[in-house]
């Protein structure tokens, strides 16, 4: 508990926040009672429940490593929120574990018929939209200093446009861009794997000059420089493809999750408050005591809002 609430303040303070004394108080009720539900839980997996957990745990991990873009900046991640990757890796898969043993436990599943009529309810359209998207190559000239990360002279940023000017030039006059990608861009991941980028319209991730740009060309056209706050790009189209709706097949069992956790939900406090009170827990920290009990008010007189 100290240890999950040590985090939780250390990740507030990296993203200058200051979480009041009375909210502190109300996590870490919820804390505990979590970490208390989770042990509970794993004392009820099974040999299978532990390698549906496994696996969806090392699921989890994946997409964390794949945002955090390397093992290195994801270790840093958890190093700023004291804890090392092992311990991320057990916090996970007990996580996981004691979610596949409740949905088990409360005989949760999804049928075919339920997650085809999801798909097909119009108020869920959105949900299976797929954006609009792009190919492109880019070249792109850093006006900052890479090293302290502050803005490059004025001459010196003068000399990068007219750079991104002659390459535009030459892109234009029929040179390979992916050579000229190799030669000229400063993006490490652009000129190493010096791929085609797929950008969706919409993704608050792309820089809203370049998303400008991409989506206005036509097949094989190659933008004007663009000017961001941190350099200058060149863009080229290579193909568009459409927004349109999601096929059924490939998001069924994405819907089917959904579906269970929805009634996992629903049932979930019903069945944990029998299983806490079965299994007789005490706990003795008048403080702690006073805090998951708040946090148990709370999250009954939310549900019966709802």
């Amino acid at each position: 508990l100290d240890e999950g609430m040590t985090g939780l303040k250390s990740a507030a303070v990296a993203h200058g926040q200051v979480i009041p004394q009375a909210r502190l108080v109300q996590i870490e009720g919820q804390m505990l009672s979590r970490l208390i539900q989770v042990q509970l839980l794993l004392q009820k997996a099974t040999a299978a429940d532990k390698a549906e957990g496994a696996n969806k745990s090392g699921l989890q991990l994946s997409n964390l490593l794949e945002r955090a873009g390397s093992q290195e900046a994801l270790n840093r991640q958890m190093k700023a929120l004291g804890m090392t990757p092992d311990e991320l890796r057990s916090k996970i898969n007990q996580e996981t574990t004691a979610q596949v043993v409740l949905t088990r436990e409360l005989n949760v599943t999804a049928t075919d018929a339920e997650a085809k009529q999801f798909y097909d309810d119009t108020n869920h359209l959105a949900n299976f939209e797929q954006p609009e998207m792009v190919n492109v190559r880019h070249i792109f000239l850093l006006t900052l200093d890479p090293v302290t990360h502050e803005p490059l002279t004025m001459e010196q940023q003068q000399n990068k446009h007219k750079q991104a000017e002659d390459i535009l030039k030459r892109a234009r006059a029929g040179e390979d861009f992916a050579t000229l990608v190799k030669q000229y861009s400063e993006d490490p991941g652009a000129k190493e794997d010096n791929k085609e980028i797929s950008l969706a319209r919409g993704n608050p991730g792309t820089p809203p000059e370049i998303e400008a740009a991409a989506f206005s060309l036509t097949n094989n056209q190659v933008s004007d420089v663009i000017a961001t706050s941190v350099g200058y790009d060149i863009v080229k189209l290579y193909s568009k493809t459409p927004a349109k709706k999601s096929e059924y097949s490939p998001v069924a069992d994405k819907i089917k999750n959904f579906l269970i956790a929805q009634k996992t939900e629903k049932l979930a406090p019903a069945y944990l408050d029998k299983l806490q009170k079965d299994a007789d827990i005490q706990i003795l920290d008048a403080d702690l005591k006073a805090a998951v009990a708040a946090a148990a008010a709370n999250a009954a007189a939310g549900t019966s809002e709802k």
